[in-house]
Protein backbone atom coordinates (compact mmCIF):
# COMPACT_ATOMS: atom_id res chain seq x y z
CA UNK A 1 0.00 0.00 0.00
CA UNK A 2 1.08 3.41 -0.77
CA UNK A 3 0.91 6.61 1.74
CA UNK A 4 -0.29 9.01 -0.33
CA UNK A 5 0.19 12.39 1.39
CA UNK A 6 -2.76 15.33 0.75
CA UNK A 7 -0.99 19.25 0.78
CA UNK A 8 -2.33 21.09 3.67
CA UNK A 9 -2.72 23.84 1.32
CA UNK A 10 -2.90 25.32 -2.39
CA UNK A 11 -2.58 29.11 -3.46
CA UNK A 12 -3.29 28.90 -7.15
CA UNK A 13 -2.78 32.35 -9.30
CA UNK A 14 -4.49 32.96 -12.90
CA UNK A 15 -2.32 31.56 -15.80
CA UNK A 16 -2.00 28.26 -14.25
CA UNK A 17 0.66 29.02 -11.42
CA UNK A 18 0.25 27.33 -8.10
CA UNK A 19 1.93 27.02 -4.62
CA UNK A 20 1.34 23.34 -2.75
CA UNK A 21 1.91 23.44 0.78
CA UNK A 22 3.01 19.88 2.29
CA UNK A 23 3.34 19.07 6.26
CA UNK A 24 6.14 17.05 6.57
CA UNK A 25 7.56 15.52 9.90
CA UNK A 26 11.67 15.01 10.41
CA UNK A 27 13.48 11.79 11.70
CA UNK A 28 13.26 14.13 15.11
CA UNK A 29 9.32 14.17 15.14
CA UNK A 30 9.24 18.00 14.64
CA UNK A 31 7.40 19.28 12.02
CA UNK A 32 8.21 21.47 8.85
CA UNK A 33 6.09 22.57 6.02
CA UNK A 34 7.63 22.65 2.44
CA UNK A 35 6.02 24.68 -0.60
CA UNK A 36 6.61 23.64 -3.97
CA UNK A 37 5.95 26.43 -6.89
CA UNK A 38 4.14 24.95 -10.33
CA UNK A 39 3.48 26.30 -13.61
CA UNK A 40 0.98 24.26 -15.89
CA UNK A 41 0.63 24.04 -18.78
CA UNK A 42 -1.17 22.60 -22.07
CA UNK A 43 0.36 20.40 -25.11
CA UNK A 44 -1.08 17.93 -27.32
CA UNK A 45 -0.49 14.93 -25.18
CA UNK A 46 -2.47 17.08 -21.85
CA UNK A 47 -1.24 19.04 -19.11
CA UNK A 48 1.96 19.06 -17.92
CA UNK A 49 3.80 21.40 -14.73
CA UNK A 50 7.40 22.90 -14.71
CA UNK A 51 9.48 24.51 -12.43
CA UNK A 52 11.36 26.88 -15.03
CA UNK A 53 9.56 30.48 -15.22
CA UNK A 54 9.93 32.64 -17.87
CA UNK A 55 11.28 36.15 -17.21
CA UNK A 56 7.64 37.68 -17.49
CA UNK A 57 6.37 35.00 -14.76
CA UNK A 58 9.37 35.54 -12.10
CA UNK A 59 7.02 38.68 -10.58
CA UNK A 60 4.08 35.74 -10.61
CA UNK A 61 6.85 33.94 -8.66
CA UNK A 62 7.05 36.09 -5.94
CA UNK A 63 3.41 37.36 -5.52
CA UNK A 64 2.28 33.76 -5.35
CA UNK A 65 5.49 32.91 -2.78
CA UNK A 66 4.39 35.77 -0.67
CA UNK A 67 0.64 34.48 -0.62
CA UNK A 68 1.52 30.80 0.39
CA UNK A 69 3.86 32.30 3.41
CA UNK A 70 1.18 34.21 4.52
CA UNK A 71 -1.66 31.19 4.05
CA UNK A 72 0.70 28.77 6.07
CA UNK A 73 1.43 31.81 8.91
CA UNK A 74 -2.42 31.59 8.96
CA UNK A 75 -1.98 27.87 9.41
CA UNK A 76 0.42 27.48 11.95
CA UNK A 77 -1.18 30.39 14.00
CA UNK A 78 -4.88 28.51 13.92
CA UNK A 79 -2.97 25.01 15.19
CA UNK A 80 -1.26 26.87 17.77
CA UNK A 81 -4.21 28.50 19.18
CA UNK A 82 -6.36 25.22 18.93
CA UNK A 83 -3.44 23.92 21.29
CA UNK A 84 -4.07 26.57 24.19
Amino acid sequence: MTDTKKPIDTVRLPGGMKATTWLNTSEKGTTFTTTTITRTFKTKDGFKDSTSYSHDELLKVTKIAENAYDRITDIKASEASKSD
